[in-house]
């Protein structure tokens, strides 16, 4: 709602209106805004996309390509299939996005079928946003399969390319077909200084971005037949569907096909993608989770003993991992991972007064309560799984399945092509409006397992479920429901944070642009390893992730607070978001004070910069690993007023480096503040910052600096 409040204002100030990015003449679509311009022939009853420039440049990107490819049926439709164009209407999303949706009629008349091409541009970025409707306009069943919401040709050569994959961090040379970890590709041509960026929004395993399939063509859209997880949508007549969007960025004028992640798509992302964490006025800055060491091993009074000790070192959310539930008709749980899921009842053997008083006592140390919940499963002995086995997973042979794990015989997955969804959201709101429920660690897997390899133990195979009409329908409707459903608590439940796990993403590790749209974080990781070895570990992650991605939706676990050399992994998770564990009650007062003073100054830094919403690589500094530095960046490129940045040493044999800004003014004087005590150690103006840079020392082997960057 807000967003669409500032839209609006926008366009009542500004005059501006989504025609003004596009026009349609003689059939030919010209869409710009300044930054990029495309160009669509709908003309001989075809779609062609026949330019992509950037203006003033008069560089092409594409030659003559059949702009988007899908199968019906089995058969292969694309720009060239026969098409009618029946009307051409203003588009927009309230996030500044404006341009125009074109609504086309198949000319085959085997296959009745209605679809629009959706266009969208953003003021000031070389980005343009696109995605799919369909419509079965006929009297039968349809069958989508094989969608490619971009199909271009372009001008590259894959002889003088290279493919920046895996989350834009790795290279690949030739034909590529892209996987679950590729929300974002560059195709970037070396010896011309330029590329293509794509990015795609679909979810999990669904994603499939591809280089040269053909002959130097570049598609975003959905799995095809003959990959591990297909993609197939059932139509009923007069049913409608969009794809997941894509969007594609074109650059030149650079020799590192990562720039245009770090700069342009960046921009894009922070200021008109907006994932969840970046609306969140209130993100989390400093979080505790019980779970490493304390396994399932909660109860009220460790829980209030660890919350004194937790909030003393300055921690906002407290949350509650495995092991504070249990199933209905069961004394209490079991003292293990892996029992006790579905019913999601209170442990009043754990805790006897239910949580509502240690919820309340959370609360009165300053701290949001948290819990963790299995979003997906249940066990044989929970009252769910008992009345409801209709709601689970069949597996390949019709049984009821597990997708999780290939060692509990007793642990099922749930089906959200099912009425677990409506149970599973009643679940969590109760919790919510029972117990004040702030924090959401949502788990296990849904879709696909993060750790079992047989493709064959995914999705579900039942044909009788109301939501998927068979396995391979399953995998994108599973994710749409539960999308739908972050979208629905938000809705309910406005300020719950809700921390969708890699396991429920589907594989290991996963983090893409569906889950940050929908939820606020993604439990990334579970490093267990004490200093140095797990700050690098952490560093190493979030450095891989973003800044494709935005670097606080990316919580990773397990650094224990009592470690000895924890400052250096609490510096570490500065650069994404800070989530803690361990045992906070062994660390001695002084310690406390410590940390606290971290905390306070993180909190400081995000009232003043909101730099949780920002992050860059450090000019100069590569992956971290051992014997190199590395840091990274968080300053608010909009205002320009400063942020924060880190620098570590991992064993360098060199004892200093001199570290180099951006997005400063050049004309103003800013000065850099060590953290936690923000002493003042450098003043220098903006263009000094950028052109001769700041010394930083750091002697000991392995070791960082956090610091403030503040304009005067």
């Amino acid at each position: 709602m807000k967003n669409l409040l500032v839209a609006l204002l926008f366009f009542i100030f500004t005059g501006l209106n989504a025609q003004e990015y596009y026009s349609l003449n003689d059939q030919v679509l010209r869409l710009s805004n300044g930054s990029l311009t495309r160009e669509i022939s709908f003309l001989h009853d075809s779609v062609t996309g026949r330019s992509l420039t950037i203006p003033g440049q008069g560089e092409e990107f594409l030659r003559r390509s059949r702009e988007f490819s899908f199968r019906v049926n089995g058969k292969t439709l694309d720009g060239y299939s026969g098409w009618k164009m029946v009307k051409a209407e203003n588009a927009s999303d309230g996030r500044y996005g404006r341009g125009v949706t074109v609504t086309l009629d198949s000319k085959d008349k085997t296959l009745p079928l209605r679809i629009t091409l959706n266009y969208l541009l953003y003021p000031n970025v070389n980005v343009i946003r696109k995605w799919i409707g369909f419509i079965n306009t006929g009297n039968e069943d349809i069958r989508l399969e094989a969608l490619n919401v971009e199909d271009l040709a372009t001008v590259l050569s894959q002889v003088s390319s290279v493919v920046y994959h895996n989350y834009g961090r790795m290279k690949h040379l030739g034909t590529y077909i892209g996987n679950w970890d590729d929300p974002v590709l560059i195709v970037h041509d070396i010896t011309h200084q330029r590329g293509l960026a794509v990015g795609n929004e679909a979810p999990g395993i669904t994603k499939r971005t591809a280089w040269n399939t053909r002959a130097d063509n570049l598609e975003a859209g959905l799995t095809h037949p003959g990959q591990d997880y297909p993609f197939r949508k059932w139509l009923k007549p007069g049913e409608t569907w969009e794809s997941p969007k894509t969007f594609l960025c074109a650059y030149n004028g650079t020799d590192d096909g990562f720039s245009v992640v770090n700069n342009e798509l960046n921009a894009f992302i922070v200021k008109y993608l907006r994932p969840r964490i970046i609306e969140d006025e209130k993100k989390p800055v400093f979080v505790y989770n019980t779970w490493n060491p304390f396994r399932t091993f909660v109860n009220d009074s460790l829980v209030r003993e660890v919350a004194r000790a937790a909030a003393g070192c300055g921690i906002q959310e407290f949350i509650i991992d495995d092991g504070w539930q249990v199933n209905d008709g069961s004394a209490s749980s079991k003292e293990a991972w892996g029992n006790n899921y579905g019913d999601w009842l209170v442990d009043t053997v754990k805790f006897p007064g239910g949580l509502k008083p240690t919820f309340d006592y959370i609360r009165s140390l300053g701290m949001k309560p948290g819990l963790w919940i299995s979003i997906g499963a249940a066990t044989a002995d929970s009252k769910v799984y008992r009345e409801h086995p209709d709601w689970f997973v069949k597996n390949v042979n019709g049984e009821p399945g597990n997708i999780h794990s290939l060692h509990d015989e007793d642990f099922y997955s749930s089906c959200f092509g099912t009425d677990w969804f409506n149970y599973i959201k009643s679940v969590v709101l109760r919790l919510v409006d029972e117990y004040g429920l702030a924090y959401a660690k949502l788990d296990f897997s849904v879709v696909t397992s993060a750790y079992v390899t047989n493709k064959n133990i995914s999705g579900c195979y039942a044909t009788d479920h109301p939501y998927h009409r068979d396995h391979e329908e399953s995998f994108i409707i599973i994710y749409e429901r539960i999308l739908r459903l972050f979208d629905e608590l938000h809705d309910e439940a406005p300020d719950l944070f809700i921390d969708c796990t890699f396991e429920t993403a589907g594989k290991l590790q996963l983090m893409d642009y569906a889950i940050a749209e929908h939820a606020d974080g993604n439990w990334l990781a579970n490093f267990e390893e004490p200093s140095p070895l797990g700050p690098l570990r952490i560093r190493q992650m979030s450095w891989w992730r973003s800044p494709a991605l935005p670097a606080s939706s990316l919580v990773i676990g397990n650094s224990q607070m009592n470690d000895p050399g924890f400052e250096l992994a609490l510096k570490s998770l500065a650069g994404s978001l800070p989530i803690v564990l361990g045992d906070p009650r062994k660390i001695p007062a002084e310690k406390r004070q410590r940390i606290k003073r971290w905390s306070d100054w993180m909190k400081s830094m995000q009232k003043k910069y909101d730099y949780m919403s920002y992050r860059k690589d450090l000019p100069g500094f590569g992956e971290p690993r051992e014997g190199a530095w590395d840091g990274w960046m968080r300053i608010n490129f909009q205002t320009k007023e400063g942020g924060i940045f880190g620098v570590f040493r991992q064993n360098a044999r060199e004892e200093s480096r001199v570290v180099f800004l951006t997005d400063i003014k050049p004309d103003k004087t800013y000065t850099i503040r060590l953290a936690p005590d923000g002493n003042e150690v450098y003043e220098a103006t903006g263009i000094e910052l950028m052109e001769a840079g700041f010394p930083v020392k750091i002697p000991e082997n392995c070791g960082g600096r956090i610091y403030e960057i503040r304009m005067k």
